[in-house]
């Protein structure tokens, strides 16, 4: 299961990068993205979403996510 995350995931990350501006033209502005990265921060957002959606299901495919989650919030639920 985990690989076919990461084979869905990892090209679906790449396709909202690269139609970054035809998702913009559909979706329209994001007013907490305009606000936080000012002029343009849709675009912005779009291009930080994407690369974290590939790299997060690059880590969840290999394990490192759930290592990395058990080290970081492990200690704050007794794991």
């Amino acid at each position: 299961m985990r690989y076919l995350v990461g084979l869905i995931g990892i090209p679906l990350g790449v396709v909202i990068v690269v139609y970054r501006e035809r998702l913009k033209r559909f979706t329209g502005d994001f007013s907490f993205a305009e606000k936080w990265f000012g002029t343009g921060g849709t675009y912005t957002f779009l291009m930080i979403f994407g690369i974290a959606v590939s790299i997060g299901c690059l880590m969840y495919m290999l394990g490192t996510l759930q290592s990395m989650v058990t080290t970081v919030f492990g200690p704050f639920f007794g794991g």
